[in-house]
């Protein structure tokens, strides 16, 4: 197992993480959060070479991608950096890349019931007023379950708050910070249920976060 204590707060900064190799030749990884090696619960960003590809595989209980680089592709279309994907359980695909990509990918972290088949290209959905001079572009929710991108302007400074079930945030442009530390692109960070803090940010910053997904008790 791998930062499977979800009472733990995780910060990684994965690019100072070394590329680790998959079982599929010119796939490259870095684990966030594993449950087994090639099973179960896992976050991790992966690292298509060009004209790689990965066997065809099932997603028992779902897989979430955002694509951060380059362009992703499976036998139902090609999905540019921006790129939102969510296949439900049950799903499965032969994903590949001809030019080579990047991408965050979260599997088997679906609840049986949300059965949403989701492609979106986040550069080309409206942004929402959010509180203060945040921007918000929801993504998905289900249940107590919510996605979305959220854009801070420059010396921004939010509220004091704490995260219900949990809250979790990739810094995808930008250095996002609070009262524990600065966290630049790429950072991934996991704070559990009820856990708080003072976010700021003092240039424009793009974070993706999804909150209400994790154990509202201790976990494993």
């Amino acid at each position: 197992m791998l930062n499977m204590n979800f009472s733990e707060r995780i910060v990684i900064d994965t690019q100072q993480q070394a590329w680790q190799p998959s079982p599929a030749q010119g796939v490259w990884r870095k684990p966030l959060e594993r449950e087994a090696k090639e099973s179960g619960h896992t976050s991790s960003i992966v690292k298509y070479d060009a004209n790689s590809q990965f066997a065809t595989h099932q997603h028992p209980f779902g897989e979430e991608i955002f694509v951060l680089e380059g362009v992703f592709s499976d036998e139902n279309g090609d999905y540019p950096a921006g790129s939102y994907l969510r296949n439900p359980p049950g799903s499965q695909h032969a994903p590949f890349s001809k030019e080579g990509c990047i991408i965050f990918v979260k599997l088997n972290q679906f609840d049986p019931r949300d059965t949403d088949v989701v492609k979106l290209n986040t550069l080309h959905t409206p942004w929402l007023t959010g509180m203060g001079g945040l921007q918000v572009m929801p993504l998905h929710e289900f249940e107590h379950e919510h996605t979305a991108l959220v854009k801070w302007p420059k010396d921004e400074v939010f509220q004091p708050h704490r995260h219900y079930g949990g809250e979790e945030i990739l810094v995808l442009t930008g250095k996002f910070q609070d009262e524990q530390g600065e966290y630049p692109r790429h950072t991934w960070i996991r704070s559990p249920h009820m856990s708080g803090h003072f976010p700021f940010v003092k240039e424009e910053t793009i974070i993706l976060v999804k909150t209400g997904h994790l154990p509202v008790s201790l976990s494993k």
